[in-house]
């Protein structure tokens, strides 16, 4: 016998777009913006903390970040935030959305600012300091992940479900945006107003007091838009489908969606208590049902946001490596220190303003339309070509007059990543597992692509160093250059291809028909106007 969809359910799932999905976009959207300018804004600073804690009297070149506190300051905030994941994706299940919401937020509040704060006379303390609250800024970040993406999926109508988390997620793009803004605004300003020379003229100058402003008011900026969101969070209710096929409490379920849909919508206890004596879906976690139904689901998640983020996480923190090895950013010896924190931000402004940025929201606009497989695939093939186009005639680009031609195809690269599987493996896993278990599996499949981001940073940041030992920087081990590191990750983009067969499309399903929560013990799937029996369209 099919399993009866509840009211409340049935009318999120029909329900027209409303001011409070906007709401939703922006308070949740908010996270992720503070996550993006938190994670990636570390990237405009380590030059200059090298710079300044690492400086050494006659060196022929700035003093740079050494290779072990360089991949600490880099990585240490991406172990917090798998950690946070995991943590608060199995939180979020456990005890509600709403309830763990507010504490990741004011994690990220709490340690944006103490991160900035981390002061000392010795470069060791201030690195360790820096790393720590780092660290713990990654954890709560890591608890936005799952929670945003199973509140938006779980307010939003199944028609339009696909764009809302994805405006969620689109909101990183601004974030990376705002991080190199802030970088351009505060370089200028502490360079127009403490002029300086640069290295070749005067080693000592050319790095002046001030620039230890300047890192820790970058990174303390990230504080403010998560705090200014706070109220607005723990006014959201929490939401419908973990109330009732969690919490199992109807009566709750219907009067919050009620005041959110301005509709009258019956309680229906029966039917709740009517689910709960029905056993045949409350499998756990790591039940044989959970691997006949979901197992394929969440390898291929996990496998492609893994893959999706060694190459995605490699590009924008090592971008500034990139474009001044073909020459795009100059010599770090012929600039002050702040003018070099002012050219990386303007480059990393630029690429986010051409292709960063408008990749998340052609996303937006078609993942409805096309579906998520589509622009997934689409994705990976594109990066694929791109790198492969960057990396065979690498030593082409590196001539002067081609520089703005490599800028273009690397920005084609991020385009479509964002146009592609950095989206699409944010939205799939929020669509397609049981409530009960819908913010862990996203936490464990997010923490995938996280554990692929710190194999991309620390990964990169060796196999990136010259082949030469004799033109190794800081005492880099020799690697195996940019040319092949960017062969290899056109390598696991095309791996990224192969494991997108094995995730299910979602495109204008209902959330309990993907997950088969509406499935009886017989496995009857109960049908409604415009419901399907086939939880796949895409061929395996």
């Amino acid at each position: 016998m099919a399993r009866e969809q509840l009211q409340v359910l049935n009318a999120l799932d029909v329900a027209k777009t409303q001011l409070y999905h906007f709401t939703a976009i922006v308070i949740a959207g908010m996270g992720f913006f503070t996550d993006a300018y938190d994670l990636f804004c570390i990237s405009l600073v380590t030059k200059l903390l090298g710079r300044i804690y690492y400086h050494h009297d006659g060196a022929t070149k700035p003093g740079t970040l050494p290779p072990n506190v360089s991949a600490a300051v880099n990585g240490v905030a991406f172990c917090g935030t798998l950690a946070g994941q995991l943590f608060f994706g199995w939180l979020g299940d456990k005890l509600g959305r709403k309830k763990v919401y507010g504490m990741t937020l004011m994690l990220m509040v709490i340690c944006s600012v103490a991160s900035g704060l981390s002061f000392s006379d010795k470069p060791k303390s201030v690195m360790a300091t820096l790393c720590f609250f780092r660290f713990w800024l990654g954890f709560g970040i890591g608890g936005d992940y799952p929670l945003s993406a199973t509140i938006m999926s779980e307010y939003a109508n199944k028609k339009t479900r696909g764009a809302f988390i994805a405006a969620v997620f689109a909101m990183q793009g601004f974030g990376i945006l705002a991080g190199g803004m802030v970088g351009i605004i505060m370089s200028a300003a502490f360079k127009s107003a403490y002029p300086a020379p640069t290295y070749q003229d005067n080693p000592l100058a050319s790095t002046i007091p001030q620039a230890d402003y300047v890192w820790r008011l970058i990174v303390m900026f990230g504080a403010l838009p998560a705090a200014l969101t706070y109220y607005w969070r723990m006014k959201m209710p929490e939401t419908a489908r973990y109330t009732a096929l969690v919490a199992k409490n109807a009566k709750q379920a219907a009067s919050d969606m009620s005041k959110v849909l301005q509709v009258d919508i019956e309680a229906e206890p029966e039917k709740v208590d009517r689910l709960v004596l029905e056993k045949g879906n409350d499998f756990g976690l790591f039940s044989k049902e959970f691997a006949r139904r979901h197992g394929l689901h969440l390898l291929g998640t996990t496998s492609t946001w893994f893959l999706l983020d060694i190459a995605f996480y490699s590009q924008n923190l090592f971008e500034k490596d990139i474009f001044s090895g073909v020459g795009w950013i100059p010599p770090a010896e012929t600039m002050s220190a702040l003018e070099e924190v002012y050219k990386i931000a303007r480059a990393q402004t630029l690429i986010a303003l051409c292709s960063t940025v408008p990749g998340y929201w052609f996303t937006v606009f078609f993942i409805d339309k096309i579906g998520r497989f589509a622009i997934q695939l689409m994705g990976f093939f594109f990066m694929t070509v791109f790198m492969f186009a960057l990396a065979i005639p690498y030593t082409h680009w590196t001539h002067r007059e081609n520089r703005i031609g490599f800028v273009i195809m690397f920005s084609l690269t991020f385009f479509f990543a964002n146009f592609g599987p950095n989206a699409t493996t944010f939205v799939v896993p929020a669509e397609i597992f049981p409530a009960r278990l819908r913010s862990t599996c996203h936490g464990i499949s997010a923490a995938a692509g996280k554990a692929g981001a710190m194999v991309g940073a620390f990964g990169f940041l060796y196999a990136a160093q010259p082949t030469d030992p004799s033109k190794t920087d800081a005492g880099y081990p020799p690697g195996i250059g940019i040319r092949n590191s960017l062969i290899m990750l056109g390598c696991v983009n095309a791996l990224g291809m192969m494991f997108t067969f094995l995730v299910p499309e979602s495109n204008g399903k209902s959330l309990e028909e993907m997950s088969r929560e509406n499935e009886d013990d017989n496995g009857t799937v109960e049908m409604r106007p415009n419901a399907t029996n086939d939880t796949r369209t895409v061929p395996v």
